[in-house]
């Protein structure tokens, strides 16, 4: 009856808007750029959704889905900062929610919550740096093959897989290897604090846990998955909004397009990044 009245004579009602949980979600490698077949997870694609999220009115939370087995760790550290950088200076908390897998860079975008849930099987941790390739001497020279390279820098063709490996490049590597490491210790610590309940020598390996063992452990803050968590903590009324990078029909026919019309060339290039995801999933068990 009063809201009869009220429109009648153009009175406005005044209700409390409920609040809002943006839904910012990663999945796949990070690092893969342009392949039409898995995009995956990189800075340039995801900084614009990010400041979408944290610019969304009655904003009370951002939660962040993420399942990943890893990738670069320059995306992951760039996407890491964008995302605290906004939460501190929006004042809005971010929780973070594990799928089947944060793991490596995965983890470390965890990391930019405030908060971290998982289911009891997710694949959460391996805090650590690696890197993988092949050597082909042996086959070049069964097929007679010579391999020329010419540099200006002696360590320019450091590591070439065509090449007898050096003792000196591997040492190289190894410590390049340990800056990285190094810098993505320090950023779980900054974030995990005292919240973590086992030594440095079990967590920082490259190893990963179980989400149950990992809550044990303190890498992440309990086992929920995002819907409940949200409506216990916002209350049943929570409005949620997913934010991302979404592709017209026009680029996905472009991307389509790209896959079919260039030759064997260009559609190994395509189909490579997908074999090499399907390695970080597999060293995972999943």
């Amino acid at each position: 009856m009063l809201r009869r009245i009220f429109d009648k004579f153009g009175i406005p009602i005044f209700r409390k808007p409920k609040p809002v949980v943006a839904v910012l979600r990663f999945s796949g490698v990070i690092g893969q750029v342009g392949n039409p077949i898995r995009q995956g997870i990189y800075a340039d694609g995801f900084i614009k959704p990010i400041e979408q999220a944290f610019n969304l009115k009655n904003l009370v939370c951002v939660a962040v889905q993420i399942n990943s087995p890893g990738g670069s760790p320059v995306q992951s550290s760039l996407i890491f900062k964008r995302i605290r950088s906004l939460a501190e200076e929006k004042d809005v908390p971010v929780i973070a929610f594990a799928e089947d897998a944060a793991a490596s860079g995965g983890y470390l975008l965890a990391c930019a919550a405030d908060e971290i849930f998982a289911d009891e099987s997710s694949i959460i941790g391996s805090i650590g740096v690696v890197s993988s390739g092949f050597g082909f001497v042996e086959l070049l020279e069964k097929l007679g093959i010579e391999r020329r390279v010419y540099t200006a820098g002696k360590s320019k063709a450091m590591l070439d897989p065509f090449k007898e490996e050096k003792v000196e490049d591997v040492a190289r590597l190894k410590e390049l290897q340990e800056d990285v490491h190094d810098t993505f210790r320090s950023i779980v610590k900054s974030r995990r604090g005292d919240r973590i309940v086992v030594s440095d020598e079990e967590v920082y390996t490259g190893a990963f846990w179980t989400g149950r063992r990992a809550n044990e452990m303190g890498l992440i803050d309990g086992i929920g998955e995002l819907t409940k968590t949200m409506q216990e903590k916002y209350g049943e009324k929570v409005v949620f909004k997913p934010v991302g990078e979404k592709k017209s029909w026009l680029k996905q026919r472009l991307s389509a397009s790209r896959l079919m019309g260039f030759g064997q060339k260009h559609w190994l290039n395509q189909v490579i990044p997908v074999i090499e995801e399907k390695i970080l999933w597999n060293r995972l068990g999943l």
